[in-house]
């Protein structure tokens, strides 16, 4: 038996999280895929932007890929809180029913994508690693599903990657790594709709009210970074890791650990690479004495060119690095900062 469920509902909605006065890259990111998500199954890609003074965002998005942009504008809603937002989202899904509803995996849509889909009744993944449209085939009921959202998400402690779909409740949501995705080219000729949405408050949406918003850097900051030297369990401990930053220092780079280095106190956690750290692209990724455990692998798969040192030649690192050097880092590393020394400042960065 072929089900279609999509009856009655249609298109997809991005939440756009905004960092102040501009949209942040992950929505950007999600954006970009959510556009050939769309295009493959023929619907309509809107999303939604709720805050104070954003009027101007909405063209960013339309430019961005977004057909229809629903502005939800307050003073009230200048800083994010859960309650009105979570409302104001619901009730905009309920009315127009979009059958994919997406965020971003980072702590907002964490806190606010799990409230709404209870609130509706329906699924949702979190922590996707990537999103494609399919067919279901259910084997125990000998059902087949057509054009579903399939959702990917690592298990079993990362060592496999399980596909999840929500077969009949709609919508389905979903949550996306930041840096899962490439950010779109920007088309400024793009046209689109806006639609301003009516906002309400109730009694319950600010029993929560936000006193102060302090800006923070962490420590490490991979966007954007062309190189990023890691270190895993083979660096040994910290002293391991002042030989890492000398490397990533002369190659003007950023450092990256496993989270097996970060648990064990040698590096701060925001340095941490993988499925509970940061999902990285940089041109060039040097793993530099991790062995390859999946759980980091997803977080740097799309780096463009992988570079490998590990004195074990059967570590499974070798089998995704582009470039692998089977030595004792120890050995290898001052080698290579040797050379790079010899070479013109401008070389280096070459």
């Amino acid at each position: 038996m072929v089900i279609d469920v999509e009856r009655g509902s249609s298109g997809i909605l991005v939440y756009a999280q905004r960092n102040y006065n501009k949209i942040s890259e992950p929505t950007l990111e999600l954006l970009g895929k959510a556009r050939k998500l769309a295009d493959s199954i023929g619907v309509e890609l809107s999303s939604i932007l709720v805050g104070f003074g954003i009027s101007s965002l909405a063209y960013e998005l339309i430019s961005y890929g977004s057909d229809k942009v629903y502005v939800a504008e307050h003073e009230k809603l200048i800083n994010y809180t859960t309650m009105p937002y979570a409302r104001i989202l619901t009730d905009l899904i309920e009315k127009e029913k979009p059958q994919i509803v997406l965020f971003s995996a980072n702590s907002i849509g964490r806190d606010l994508a799990p409230r709404i889909a209870a609130r509706l009744e329906t699924g949702l993944t979190a922590d996707c690693v990537d999103l494609d449209i399919g067919d279901f085939e259910d084997r125990e009921s000998g059902r087949t599903y057509k054009g579903v959202l399939l959702q990917k998400v690592p298990a079993f402690g990362g060592n496999i990657l399980a596909t999840i779909v929500t077969p009949e409740r709609r919508p389905q949501m979903a949550t996306v790594r930041p840096g899962t995705f490439d950010l779109p080219k920007r088309d400024l000729s793009r046209k689109g709709e806006i639609v301003r949405c009516e906002v309400n408050f109730n009694d319950l949406d600010h029993v929560v009210e936000v006193v102060e918003v302090t800006a923070r850097q962490t420590e490490a900051d991979f966007k954007g970074a062309k190189i990023i030297v890691g270190g895993g369990r083979g660096v040994g401990g910290s002293e391991g890791f002042e030989l890492i930053r000398k490397l990533a220092d002369l190659l003007g780079a950023q450092v990256g650990a496993t989270r097996a280095a970060t648990d064990s106190g040698w590096i701060p956690e925001s340095h941490m690479i993988g499925l509970t750290g940061q999902t990285v692209k940089p041109d060039i990724y040097i793993a530099c004495g991790i062995s390859g455990a999946i759980h980091h692998v997803m977080g740097i798969r799309n780096s463009k060119r992988i570079i490998a040192i590990n004195k074990d030649p059967n570590a499974p690192i070798f089998d995704v690095a582009d470039c692998g050097i089977v030595g004792d880092l120890f050995e290898v590393i001052p080698k290579l900062i040797e050379r790079i020394e010899s070479c013109s400042p401008s070389i280096r960065r070459e």
